[in-house]
C-alpha cells in the first residue's frame, strides 16, 4: 500500500518528515540582527556617487602635490569636423573609419593627414561608431582624442618662476562655452601669461572646440582644473599672488590699476552673471572695463584680452 512505511525496504530518512519543523536553529534570529548603519553613497561600490568620487580623487605628482582628475576621452564625429580638427593639429589618439565607406575628398584629405602625421587609422563598424558618438551623425568617420592632462595651479606658478618672470594667471568663473576658453588661451599666450585655471564643475574644459579656437595656443599654455575655485584663489593669495576680479561696477577701471607689476591672478566671470558671490569676495579687488556704448557686458574672451593687454602694457 502506498505510503506504508512498514512495507519491506521502506525506511524513512531523518529530516524528511512533512510539516513544520520546530525551531529555526537560530537562523531567524541572525536574520533579524542589525547590520549597522547604511554606508554613504560615495562608499558603495557601483554607486554613481562613488564613481564620481573615484574620478575626482587627487593623485600624487612628482612633488606630492594634488592633481586634478583627468577628463574623459572625447570623440569628434563627422567628416567636416574631423578634417578641421586634423588641420588644426588637435592631439588625437586614432582616426576611426567605418568599413566599406563611400570615399570623398574630405575623407581622402583626413586619411592623408593621418598618414603623414603617423596617426593610427582603425577600422570600426558603424554600430561601434554609433555607440561611441552617442548617436551623433558621424558619416562613418570619427576622431578619438586623448583625455587632457590638466595641471595644478602650483605648476603654473612654477612655470613663471622657472622663466624668471612675474606670474600672470587667468581664472575663469562659470564660463561654460569651450570656445571662450580657446579664445582666452590665445590671449594668455599673446600677452605672456603663464596659464589658465578653470573649475571642475559648471565650466568649460579642454574639448576639441577649445583646441580649435585656441589656434595652437593650447599647446603652449597649460590649463589647471580645480575642484573649488574659491579655495584655489585663497591658496594662490597665500602663495603671494594678488587676485583681481574683472566685473561691472568694479572699484576702479582696469586702465588705472596700479598693481599690475605684482604676481597676478585675473578672474573672469561669465558673460551673463559675471563673478559669483563667493569668488568676488575672494578677490583682493575688482576692476571693470569702461564702455561708452549701450552694451552691458563683453564676451569673456574679449574681456580677458583687454585686461591682459593692459597688464602687459603696464609691465612694459
Amino acid at each position: 500500500m502506498a505510503g506504508n512505511s512498514a512495507r519491506r525496504g521502506a525506511v524513512r530518512r531523518s529530516g524528511t518528515k512533512k510539516g513544520a519543523v520546530v525551531g529555526s536553529g537560530g537562523q531567524r534570529a541572525r536574520g533579524l540582527r542589525g547590520k549597522g548603519p547604511t554606508p554613504k553613497a560615495v562608499d558603495r561600490t557601483g554607486h554613481p556617487a562613488a564613481e564620481r568620487a573615484r574620478r575626482s580623487r587627487p593623485t600624487t605628482r612628482r612633488n606630492s602635490r594634488p592633481r586634478a582628475a583627468t577628463g574623459s576621452t572625447e570623440l569628434v564625429a563627422g567628416r567636416n569636423s574631423v578634417l578641421e580638427a586634423l588641420r588644426a593639429r588637435i592631439p588625437a589618439k586614432a582616426l576611426l573609419v567605418a568599413g566599406r565607406i563611400d570615399s570623398d575628398e574630405r575623407l581622402r584629405d583626413a586619411l592623408k593627414i593621418a598618414t603623414d602625421t603617423g596617426l593610427p587609422v582603425l577600422e570600426a563598424t558603424r554600430t561601434d561608431l554609433d555607440r561611441l558618438s552617442g548617436g551623433a551623425v558621424h558619416q562613418g568617420v570619427a576622431l578619438q582624442l586623448p583625455a587632457y592632462d590638466y595641471a595644478h595651479p602650483d605648476d603654473l606658478l612654477d612655470t613663471a618662476r622657472e622663466a624668471g618672470q612675474t606670474p600672470l594667471l587667468l581664472a575663469m568663473d562659470g564660463v561654460t562655452d569651450p570656445r571662450n576658453l580657446g579664445a582666452v588661451l590665445r590671449s594668455v599666450a599673446a600677452f605672456s601669461g603663464h596659464g589658465v585655471i578653470v573649475p571642475e564643475r559648471r565650466a568649460a574644459g579642454m574639448t576639441a572646440s577649445a583646441w580649435k579656437v585656441s589656434a595652437g595656443a593650447a599647446s603652449r599654455v597649460r590649463v589647471a582644473r580645480v575642484t573649488n575655485l574659491t579655495r584655489a584663489l585663497e591658496d594662490l593669495k597665500r602663495a603671494g599672488c594678488f587676485v583681481v576680479g574683472l566685473d561691472a561696477g568694479g572699484e576702479e577701471e582696469v586702465s588705472r590699476f596700479r598693481l599690475a607689476g605684482d604676481p597676478l591672478v585675473l578672474v573672469i566671470g561669465s558673460e551673463g552673471k559675471g563673478l559669483s558671490r563667493l569668488v568676488r569676495e575672494a578677490c583682493d579687488t575688482v576692476v571693470s572695463i569702461p564702455m561708452a556704448g549701450p552694451t552691458e557686458s563683453l564676451n569673456a574672451g574679449v574681456a580677458a584680452g583687454i585686461a591682459l593687454y593692459e597688464v602687459a602694457r603696464r609691465r612694459g
